[in-house]
């Protein structure tokens, strides 16, 4: 359908002079390639939304590991549950600061015109962080489920837990990128 009102643009009302507009579904444009500085943007707002989620998943686990020993029932805790907990602590703590570091990146290099850099370290900090992250799960697990099932069965199911993890967070987005790469 078109109109023929010269005064009136039908999509905005912005008095554009046109003589016939069309009025439909908007048209597709043709997808241009983006800049470096657009690929280099857009790959940073991806990189601060990944660090958002993983940045409350950990501070919520740290949070409760930290209370875990403030509890009464810690100082009933095996010597090899007060190990598990001491490591899994140590791995939440690293794994915040992994997860936390590009905002500390960012801030200390805005302006300096390396935001290539900035990226490609900060993707670099996130994968370690979540694979510290993926750990602190683990251990997290693996201390709660020592004291709700028998020890060989906590371990048993924990290793299910991180095959899991490393099928889900590791193993499937390699094979889309080489599956990817392939059509290339």
């Amino acid at each position: 359908m078109t109109m023929t009102d010269p005064y009136t643009c039908p999509s905005c009302s912005c008095g554009q002079n046109a003589r016939t507009v069309a009025v439909g579904p908007p048209q597709l444009e043709e997808e241009r390639p983006e800049t470096a500085r657009e690929r280099v943007n857009r790959k940073w707002n991806e990189v601060l939304q990944e660090t958002r989620v993983a940045q409350t998943g950990i501070s919520i686990l740290f949070g409760f590991l930290l209370s875990v020993a403030f509890t009464s029932l810690f100082g009933e805790l095996t010597g090899l549950d007060r190990g598990i907990y001491v490591v899994t602590v140590v791995l939440a703590a690293l794994a915040t600061a992994s997860l936390i570091a590009p905002v500390s990146l960012h801030r200390f290099l805005s302006g300096l015109r390396v935001k290539d850099e900035l990226v490609d370290a900060a993707a670099r900090l996130m994968v370690c962080g979540m694979v510290l992250l993926a750990l602190t799960i683990c251990g997290t697990l693996l201390l709660i489920l020592r004291t709700a099932v028998p020890s060989l069965l906590a371990e048993v199911l924990v290793g299910g837990v991180m095959v899991w993890f490393g099928l889900c967070w590791y193993v499937l987005p390699w094979m889309i990128r080489r599956r990817a790469g392939r059509r290339r």
